[in-house]
Order: structure tokens, then C-alpha cells, then sequence
């Protein structure tokens, strides 16, 4: 009978990469971002197994995004197996064990990291190239529960929009990994500039620079800028991933541009 630690070991010891994705604040399109960059790693020119736990335990969304809403996990005598989404997408979430869309999570921190705990450990994810972690805003009780239980992840990717607000709290999560030495891989840089379909005219609607910025101040990498498209938000309302709807826009070669990086700055790290 294995104890929850060396099970959690086991588990995770099958993930070659552990990456949370991370914002200081709510409104950047994190989840967006984790779920783009899943389809991103396990598309075609990559061929990799992914994985996405959705650790947003109040506010669990990835399954709406993936088109995955309604699905359940199986469970089977080694434990309980991730819902398949689309690309062969494994994802754990809150949201495939909740009764209907309206019902709360009442829990305080014990009981959300108990499940995270469990979601990690009890879950059978196989062999997978990448585990995806999307955290909800801030640096609470979700987001230390991963860093404590996860403490050899290959580090966290910070989402933030170009507004002076966003990097401001993004200083703090850069601040929050730091004191829990681990590594940051980088910074994306979401919501962009807007370049109008019909005059080509490009629009700064959230200003422009400001995940470059927050690099250079934090002496941490820069992964990338995607621009604002309005089909982003369109597709993951209608559960299909924008990366392959639309796979020839400027957004979607921003996204596999930036997970070139993200595997460009893990290469350094080992070598």
C-alpha cells in the first residue's frame, strides 16, 4: 500500500515537464493562454502527450474552453483516469465532479489543497511530456499548495496584459516564486495590440510593452506577445481551441512561437 507521497511521486515521477501557469491578477486570459498552449504543444508539429489540471477549484474552466463540458472520469482499479479532450488533451478539473454549472465550492484552504493533492496523486496521467497547471489569480491557498507539493516543477509561466495595473500585481507573483525558489520560465504578454480586419489599422487598447517591461525590471525572460482577436474569445465560448480553428492567424503563430521559447528555456536549464 503506497502512502499519498510516494504515490504523488510516482505519478508525477511519469511527467517529464511540470509547468503552472500563473497571473496576479483575474481578467488576463490565463486560461485561455493554458489551454492554447496545450493545443499548441500537442498539435501536429509537436506530437507530444499533454496534460492540463485545471487548479482553479471555485472558478474551473478549462473544460468549457476544451469543449469538454459534461464529461466525467473514469475511474479503474489503478485510480481515477483524466477526461481525453480534444488532441488528445488529458485534463483533470473541478468542473467534471460538480452536479451542474450552478453549484458552489464552499471550501476553505485544507479541503482545496487535500483535492489538489489528490488530483495530482490519485489521478493515473500516464506517461505525459507536459502537465499543464492552471492556477487561479493571485497567491493563495491553490497556488501554494502546487509550488509546496510540487516543489521540483520546472517553474511557472506569469500571463499579464500590457495595462500598468496587470504588471503591478504581476510583480508580485514574480516576488511569490521567487521566495519559493522556483523558477520562473517566462512572461507572456496577452491582449496585445488589435489590428482592425477591415483597415489594418493597429489599436493599443491596453497599451503595448508592458510584459516586456516587466521582464526587463524582474530580469526574467520575455516568451512572447499575443495579439487581441476577437475569435479567442468566440472559439473558447464555443469549446473549440482557436490554435486549430484558426491556426494561420497572427495569434496562433504567436502561440506556437511561444511555446518554442518555453521549450528553448527548459533545454537551457538542463543543459
Amino acid at each position: 500500500m503506497f502512502e499519498d507521497d510516494d504515490l504523488l511521486k510516482i505519478r508525477m515521477g511519469k511527467v517529464k515537464h511540470k509547468i503552472a501557469v500563473i497571473s496576479g491578477k483575474g481578467g488576463v486570459g490565463k486560461s485561455v493562454t493554458t489551454a492554447n498552449l496545450a493545443a499548441a504543444l500537442a498539435s501536429h508539429n509537436h506530437k507530444l502527450k499533454v496534460g492540463i489540471l485545471d487548479a482553479d477549484i471555485h472558478g474551473p474552466s478549462v473544460p468549457k474552453m476544451l469543449g469538454m463540458k459534461g464529461k466525467r472520469v473514469r475511474a479503474g482499479p489503478p485510480g481515477v483516469f483524466p477526461a481525453i479532450g480534444p488532441l488528445g488533451i488529458r485534463v483533470i478539473s473541478m468542473d467534471f465532479l460538480l452536479p451542474s454549472d450552478e453549484t458552489p465550492v464552499i471550501w476553505r484552504g485544507p479541503l482545496k489543497m487535500s483535492v489538489i493533492r489528490q488530483f495530482l496523486s490519485e489521478i493515473v496521467w500516464g506517461d505525459l511530456d507536459y502537465l499543464l497547471i492552471d492556477l487561479p489569480p493571485g497567491t493563495g491557498d491553490e497556488s501554494l499548495s502546487i509550488m509546496q507539493l510540487l516543489p521540483e516543477m520546472d517553474g511557472v509561466v506569469i500571463v499579464t496584459i500590457p495595462s500598468e495595473v496587470s504588471q503591478m500585481v504581476v510583480k508580485k507573483a514574480v516576488t511569490f516564486a521567487r521566495q519559493l525558489k522556483i523558477p520562473i520560465i517566462g512572461v507572456i504578454e496577452n491582449m496585445s495590440s488589435f489590428t482592425c480586419p477591415r483597415c489594418c489599422f493597429e489599436v493599443e487598447i491596453f497599451r503595448v510593452g508592458g510584459g516586456e517591461k516587466i521582464a526587463e525590471e524582474m530580469s526574467i525572460p520575455f516568451l512572447g506577445k499575443i495579439p487581441l482577436d476577437p475569435r479567442i474569445c468566440e472559439d473558447s465560448d464555443n469549446g473549440r481551441l482557436f490554435i486549430t480553428e484558426h491556426a494561420d492567424s497572427p495569434a496562433a503563430k504567436s502561440f506556437m512561437k511561444i511555446v518554442s521559447n518555453i521549450e528553448a528555456n527548459l533545454k537551457k536549464k538542463v543543459s
